[in-house]
């Protein structure tokens, strides 16, 4: 994804980009679902769906758009997809309250 210069030049592109980011943290799922990745770290989507009590299907509706938020991150091992958390985006878009409720590590 290509850098943004929103504080100096505000473009459509910037203010979409962001949107879909802020629409992805919009939901208690997604959330739910960051958080876990927060503290397990990478995390097959087998395992999610047990922690998160959903179908694969819903689950997957959900990790699409945090994937295109940039706010996770996905690795395929064989026929298994792994999510991790895109921390430096997290950490770039969040409070340093909210910041510490997901990524425990940049807590002081």
């Amino acid at each position: 994804m290509k850098e943004l210069n929103v504080l100096n030049n505000p473009s459509e592109e910037a203010f979409t980009t962001y949107a879909a980011k802020f629409k992805a943290l919009s939901d208690t799922k997604r959330l739910q679902i960051i958080n876990l990745l927060c503290h397990n770290g990478s995390t097959c989507v087998c395992d999610l769906v047990d922690m998160v009590g959903m179908p694969q299907s819903k689950l997957s509706y959900h990790l699409k758009i945090l994937l295109d938020a940039n706010l996770i991150k996905k690795e395929t091992k064989g026929t298994w997809g792994y999510y991790e958390l895109n921390d430096t985006e997290v950490k770039s878009l969040l409070s340093d309250e909210l910041c510490c409720v997901f990524v425990p590590s940049c807590r002081s």
